[in-house]
């Protein structure tokens, strides 16, 4: 392995980690001594690189640095092509023209022979079953995830019957046939998954819900027993 892409996986493992990872740890990962380790750190911090940490402390990466040109192996193309291409064809209008665009933003970063094997990738997405996905703006309901808003929906269960629900919404799943948004619903005090076709209306509000969506998927995952994606 070259010591650029030795630094190019140092990055990628430390944007994997939302906590401080020791250096032994790192190093292990990478299969490099912990003198190379700290060698490369300070490497990537000469470039604009914003690892905080020391040794004994652990290390973190904070967000927004960049290292053009991308580089990718054939499996992650064929991997982001073929998430993309599912993006497009099986999520909701918006969230697949961002699909598209945001292949577009890499393919206009990669080197020449990458951006031909992105192109011409052979794997494809089928047709799939049809989505039940009725008229709901899958949009807003993103919007009120990010911005940790609670949501007015009225919903008609499995037996028709319509109810008026205040719900925090933390998730959307997305499934062959349906989209589900995964959320606390005020008036059953606990987690419900209203399927995004059942629902007649939705209203935004600008009230945030008392808890961080993350400790909110967390609990549900715990409950529902389902491992982090």
């Amino acid at each position: 392995m070259s010591r650029a892409e030795r630094l190019l996986d140092l990055l990628q493992l430390l944007r994997r980690q939302r906590a401080p990872v020791s250096g032994a740890t790192l190093s292990n990962e990478l299969g490099i001594s912990l003198r190379t380790l700290y060698r490369d750190i300070a490497s990537l911090q000469a470039q604009g690189a914003r690892i905080e940490g020391e040794p004994g402390l652990g290390y973190i990466l904070r967000p927004g640095f960049t290292l053009p040109p991308l580089m990718f192996s054939e499996d992650e193309l064929e991997a982001l092509v073929l998430g993309s291409r599912w993006v497009a064809h099986r999520a909701d209008d918006r969230l697949g023209l961002a699909a598209r665009d945001a292949l577009a933003k890499i393919a206009a970063v990669l080197p020449a022979d990458l951006r031909d094997d992105l192109d011409s990738t052979t794997l494809l997405v089928g047709p799939g079953e049809p989505i039940v996905s009725g008229s709901l703006d899958l949009g807003v309901v993103r919007q009120a995830i990010r911005a940790e808003r609670k949501l007015v929906i009225t919903y008609r269960d499995l037996k028709d019957a319509e109810s008026t629900r205040t719900i925090w919404p933390f998730a959307l799943g997305f499934f062959d046939r349906v989209r589900v948004i995964v959320a606390w619903c005020e008036l059953r005090q606990g987690f419900r998954h209203f399927r995004a076709d059942r629902i007649g209306s939705l209203k935004p509000t600008e009230d945030g819900y008392p808890r961080r969506r993350q400790a909110l998927l967390r609990e549900w995952r715990e409950v529902e027993r389902v491992a982090p994606q």
